[in-house]
């Protein structure tokens, strides 16, 4: 999960453009970024435990759809919870975060920053259960 770790890294780079008052990022548009680049890091977890699996990089999934097709096939047998911590995580980081730009409080981009870390953690535990 090294390269889904390095994403995380970048989002946080990208958070650290953006001042804060009150407990409140100022410029959204950096958090917007951090948000998407946060999404990019789960599915880059996804994208590895695949390739270890035996997939090809064309063979990835290319869609948020393909992504829960291929949860359902080859990761949520053992773990049913992570589906549905996927789902929240494209709610949270992809929807809220970065395409409407609803979430600029610090305490809540930090919680999805650990949400996130999780996901990828857990991830690679099912990923090798299977």
């Amino acid at each position: 999960m090294k390269e889904a770790i390095r994403y995380l890294n970048n989002a946080k780079e990208l958070l650290a453009k953006s001042p804060i008052e009150d407990n409140e990022y100022t410029d959204v548009k950096p958090v917007r970024e951090a948000f998407g680049t946060m999404y990019l890091a789960i599915l880059e977890a996804i994208n590895e435990a695949l390739t270890e699996k035996g997939f090809k990089k064309k063979e990835l999934p290319k869609s948020v759809d393909e992504y829960r097709i291929v949860l359902r096939k080859h990761f949520s047998v053992h773990n049913g919870k992570l589906m549905r911590k996927f789902e929240h995580l494209y709610d949270t980081l992809h929807i809220a975060g970065y395409y409407r730009g609803l979430i600029c409080n610090t305490v809540m981009v930090k919680d999805a920053f650990k949400m996130s870390k999780e996901f990828i953690e857990k991830f690679k535990l099912s990923s090798r259960l299977n």
